[in-house]
């Protein structure tokens, strides 16, 4: 068999056979079987993605269930019920599916596999997959069960999926060009993960900024968008750059550690460092001093998402994937 010259519309024996397994195995790898090793497992995901290979689903009979979703948070539940973000991004794609008289299931994407093999037995129509990495196998293995899948958050890797974000660059670009305005020359960022496209994207955003302003780039400490990792990170980049005059981080919980680190170090905020934050969480406004941001449209980025969703499993013509302008929102620590 030509690999190459695959048909139009791959086959599982064409995911085996670029995989280099049989075609039970591959089956039982797309079904979320345990009996699989995981070399074989990340070959067929691979295949997968390689031929963009989807599974007819059955057709829905006539008197079928009523229509539901998924939003998955490929998150731990810890992670999911302590960061307030989600509970937002959640609420704008409940109401969104709401208006059709759509119920929502929540699930986290700690055991992918389990999910996996409910999610693509007949129980659920369509997915919104929350700030999934892109080695995430929900990412590969749904769309190929011919599961309907919109992402929220840009994938990092190439991909067919639709997606909804906020202009995360522009965003930390925008916090950046302020510091530099108010004359901060030291400049240095609490950035998110690099395997998230929300970490990569708004470190960008701050290279350019810096660049834009003309200033040296500063140290980069990496932190997970929770609190610890902000008291931690803020820490290190003190010891790196004690004379730093202003930090960016890529989340207002990572600021909110970075505000704890700097009081415990005898720093004032905003007298001899500013600080500015990423999402205009609640508790932006109450943090000593209350906390300068980058706003992001979080509620509409959850309804945008749930539309986009809504129109794949109709089958209709989706809009091209939006990406929601972020806004600065001028507190007293920057």
């Amino acid at each position: 068999m030509s690999i190459t010259a695959a048909a139009e519309h791959p086959t599982l024996a064409h995911v085996a056979a670029l995989a280099g397994v049989s075609s039970a195995t591959a089956s039982r790898v797309l079904n979320g079987s345990a009996r699989v090793s995981p070399t074989a497992r990340q070959q067929v995901r691979d295949a997968v993605d390689r031929l963009g290979y989807v599974r007819q689903r059955a057709a829905r009979a006539v008197d079928r269930r009523p229509r539901s979703v998924a939003a998955v948070v490929c998150e731990p539940n810890a992670r999911l019920f302590a960061d307030p973000f989600y509970s937002r991004v959640l609420a704008g794609a409940s109401a969104a599916f709401a208006e059709r008289d759509m119920p929502m299931l929540l699930a986290a994407g700690e055991r992918p596999a389990s999910l996996q093999r409910y999610l693509s037995s007949g129980h659920i129509d369509g997915v919104l997959l929350i700030y999934c990495r892109s080695s995430h196998p929900l990412v590969v293995t749904l769309p190929a069960l011919g599961v309907p899948v919109t992402l929220i958050g840009r994938p990092l890797q190439t991909s067919t999926l639709p997606y909804v974000d906020a202009d995360n660059r522009g965003g930390a670009r925008q916090a950046v060009e302020h510091l530099a305005r108010t004359g901060r020359k030291r400049i240095v960022t609490i950035a998110g993960p690099p395997d998230v496209s929300a970490g990569v994207d708004r470190l960008a955003g701050f290279r350019e900024g810096l660049e834009r302003a003309g200033l040296e780039p500063g140290p980069i400490a990496y932190g997970d968008f929770t609190r610890p990792a902000g008291v931690h990170a803020m820490t290190r980049l003190l010891d790196h750059r004690p004379t730093l005059d202003a930090v960016f981080a890529a989340s207002d919980l990572m600021a909110v550690g970075a505000l704890h680190a700097l009081r415990q170090a005898g720093r004032r905020v905003p007298e001899d460092v500013a600080v500015i934050g990423f999402d205009d969480l609640p508790l932006a406004a109450f943090t000593q001093p209350p906390l300068t941001t980058i706003k992001q449209p979080v509620e509409e980025i959850g309804a945008a998402a749930a539309r986009q969703l809504l129109a794949l499993m109709n089958g209709d013509h989706a809009e091209p994937c939006p990406v929601l302008p972020t806004t600065l929102v001028r507190r007293q620590s920057a």
